[in-house]
């Protein structure tokens, strides 16, 4: 967490929470949800233009990767000076992209190893990491299997609705929902 962020807590620590406004895709793009975005329906709701607006902006992505973390209940969100900004999660709180050796990096740029890879119902592929549990880059989902092929990982199934329970993550700090959307796990 950056230094000037906990100087804002320390002055400011009764500022309240922000729910809504902030989602991450399963191709790890930040959207910014603002009033009329969200009055089209919830992040995970399916509907047209109900995920906001990608973000662009490099030095904001960066602060938002360096302040990126997740409460105790398993919510994750961007601490914004004072006030704790929860995600809405497309997916799971992580996605990966893939190097040749295999070698898993979060979408905050933090490198990783992989400790499991799972596939779910609809042949997506996930990793669990020492960081946690991360949805692989569609473009890197042929890594996956030269890794597969090679020995090095073995694919275990799943279904997308328990990873949230099984994992540890909130897919909706807003909803309170714990448990994935089975069309947008």
């Amino acid at each position: 967490m950056d230094d000037i962020v906990r100087q804002a807590m320390a002055k400011w620590p009764n500022v309240p929470d922000c729910y809504g406004w902030l989602g991450l895709d399963s191709r790890g793009q930040w959207l910014m949800r603002d009033d009329r975005i969200q009055q089209l329906g919830g992040f995970q709701s399916g509907v047209d233009g109900a995920k906001g607006s990608v973000l662009r902006h490099e030095k904001l992505i960066d602060f938002i990767h360096r302040n990126y973390e997740v409460d105790a209940h398993g919510c994750w969100y961007f601490q914004n000076g004072p006030q704790r900004v929860y995600v809405e999660l497309e997916t799971t709180p992580y996605v990966w992209r893939l190097n040749e050796r295999f070698e898993p990096t979060a979408h905050t740029g933090q490198a990783t190893q992989a400790l499991a890879c799972l596939v779910d119902e609809l042949g997506r592929v996930y990793l669990h990491t020492p960081l946690g549990l991360g949805l692989v880059h569609t473009w890197d989902v042929g890594l996956v299997a030269e890794a597969i092929e090679q020995g090095l990982w073995a694919p275990e199934e799943c279904m997308a609705s328990t990873l949230p329970s099984r994992f540890g993550f909130v897919i909706s700090p807003q909803s309170g929902q714990n448990a994935m959307p089975s069309s947008q796990a």
